[in-house]
């Protein structure tokens, strides 16, 4: 089942997800419309044919080259989403340049690590040397609110593929903050209603205490209490921690019905812990940051019949994209934000197109207008089809691998999927909904 809903125009995004949500959602698509500090593009320009107020397309040849940076986790917490996320950039680099149609990109690949480094500082600091227009990353909200100021303060895009935290929706941004994944808004609203929904009263959770963590933490309580249940503990821990004993001891002894795992790859070791405590793992619950292949890590059917919740459409119905992925990356074996990454860097690359300039400042003007988020251009997912009519001076509505995307002048997409997948006796995860 999944539920659809459009705020008018004046209502944020918050607003529209507290509305819609409801026991029994499994699955989640959101379309929504706020205002926010990220300034549309500049008003003052003649509008382009059937586009509302955005920017007029650049018409005729183009002989651009855009060079992209990215800051994704090759070590750290979050260095199981590095792959896929890396693959999915270069796959679209592969499709843009295969084009030729005037547009050569060039991608530049640098480590995120987490919040316990600077490798990310150092990083961005490399990247912004060699003149990138736009970087792609974080992963991790954390390391993001490290370098979002470096990073936009030059005026350089940051685009970040897997950020959720609710924080950068009205981050004093400079206009140049833009995510292909959803705000922790959306999330948390599905994972508690999926918990409430599979029968569970009371619920303990365990939370990365970071703006990741907290922020989802919240959303899922409210959505759960709101569906009727009680949430009778919440333990946080630190990027770093490396002990959960007490958190484990604290959650349990509250006797929750289901446990929420906010985290990163942290639930190596608090899983088997949890559960070696005497804690049912099909009582267990999963999020993005920590929805992974544990087959090689856990014992045999050690959260068989545990579920979780990811953001994004679900690759097992994107064949050929996948197929092309592992072309890129042989050795892949998740794909969480591959999509959102390939697209973030397609977006990057049209805005560039559109505006016949890789500046970052222009490159963000047109942003928005290129997802679709000021007018009624033509959809499509296509590079050549929609630099062919960008070229003629067209608007464009671009929907990729990961759907719809439609920004909002926030830097948001404001529609979105949350996919509900189930682990195995194998301790690997499918999607059910």
């Amino acid at each position: 089942m999944s539920v659809f809903a459009k705020a008018p125009a004046s209502r944020s995004v918050r607003a529209v997800v507290t509305g819609v949500a409801m026991l029994g959602v499994s699955a989640l698509l959101l379309t929504g419309c706020s205002g926010g500090a990220n300034a549309p593009a500049d008003e003052t320009d003649a509008p382009a044919a059937n586009s509302g107020d955005a920017n007029p397309i650049e018409a005729g040849d183009r002989d651009l080259t855009l060079k992209i940076g990215t800051i994704l986790p090759q070590s750290g917490a979050l260095a199981f989403l590095g792959p896929p996320e890396e693959a999915g950039v270069a796959l679209a680099v592969k499709d843009i340049n295969d084009a030729g149609l005037g547009i050569n990109v060039e991608a530049i690949f640098r480590d995120s690590g987490d919040t316990q480094t600077d490798t990310a500082t150092v990083s961005v600091t490399d990247l912004l040397s060699q003149d990138v227009s736009a970087i792609v990353g974080a992963a991790s909200s954390g390391v993001s609110k490290t370098v979002i100021d470096q990073i936009t303060g030059a005026g350089v895009v940051q685009f970040s593929p897997a950020n959720t935290s609710a924080e950068f929706t009205d981050y004093s941004d400079n206009g140049l903050y833009f995510r292909t994944a959803p705000s922790d808004v959306l999330q948390g609203e599905v994972l508690g209603n999926l918990i409430a929904e599979d029968g569970n009263s009371t619920l303990g959770l365990i939370v990365l205490n970071d703006a990741y963590g907290t922020g989802l933490a919240e959303y899922t309580t409210t959505a759960f209490e709101a569906a009727g249940g009680e949430v009778v503990a919440t333990s946080l821990f630190n990027e770093g921690d490396s002990n959960f004993a007490s958190q484990i001891s604290e959650v349990t002894a509250a006797n929750p019905d289901a446990i929420a795992l906010i985290t990163f790859d942290q639930a190596k070791v608090v899983v088997p812990q949890l559960v070696g405590s005497g804690y049912p793992g099909d009582k267990l619950y999963f999020v993005d940051g920590n929805l992974s292949d544990y087959s090689a890590d856990f014992a045999p059917g050690l959260v068989d019949g545990s579920k979780g919740t990811l953001p994004g459409l679900d690759t097992g119905t994107l064949g050929d994209f996948t197929d092309r992925l592992l072309e890129v990356d042989p050795g892949l074996q998740d794909y969480s934000y591959a999509a959102e990454s390939y697209d973030a860097v397609m977006l990057i690359a049209l805005a560039a197109y559109a505006a016949n300039d890789v500046s970052g400042e222009k490159i963000a003007e047109y942003l928005q207008q290129v997802s679709g988020g000021t007018g009624d251009g033509k959809t499509v997912t296509d590079f050549t089809e929609a630099a062919d009519l960008l070229k003629a001076g067209e608007q464009v509505d671009w929907d990729g691998f990961s759907g719809p995307i439609t920004f909002d002048e926030n830097g948001d997409p404001t529609e979105a999927t949350i996919g509900i997948y189930q682990y195995g006796a194998d301790n690997t995860y499918a999607r059910i909904n």
